[in-house]
């Protein structure tokens, strides 16, 4: 499901670019609250596909899901050249995408319990940071 995820991310990140220029520097108000929406969704399912995979490996495909994506669309929707090493390299692109994803190997997803003990570490921790700044500041006090 997680790949699923990053694939959609990807995609969606095709249409916040081009919202990107149809809001013309967030000026237009439509394009700019479609840009908006889709931009958060499609970091909401990155991040939640991040669970489980790699987070170079997800960054990498999702980036390269939305560059492909966006070149492609840019070729057929606004007619930019589609000349011989533009494809090339797009190619190229692709290749590396689908060997990190043959590389990959999934984490398993965090259960609730790891999650609550990742919690209660994390809140020891920031207890802890907070006594010993307060410690430091008693010290430059006196």
């Amino acid at each position: 499901m997680q790949w699923i995820y990053l694939l959609l991310a990807g995609f969606l990140e095709v249409g916040w670019t081009f919202g990107l220029k149809y809001s013309e520097g967030f000026t237009q108000l439509v394009p700019s609250i479609v840009t908006i929406v889709l931009l958060a969704v499609s970091f909401m399912l990155f991040a939640r596909a991040m669970r489980t995979i790699e987070i170079g490996v997800a960054y990498a495909m999702f980036t390269g899901i939305g560059t492909v994506g966006t070149v492609i669309a840019g070729i057929f929707i606004l007619n930019e050249p589609a000349d011989f090493w533009r494809l090339f390299f797009i190619a190229i692109l692709v290749g590396g995408i689908v060997g990190l994803k043959l590389v990959s190997k999934d984490k398993p997803a965090p259960t609730d319990e790891q999650a609550e003990a990742s919690s209660s570490i994390q809140e020891r921790s920031t207890e802890s940071a907070i006594r010993t700044n307060n410690k430091d500041r008693e010290k430059v006090g006196t």
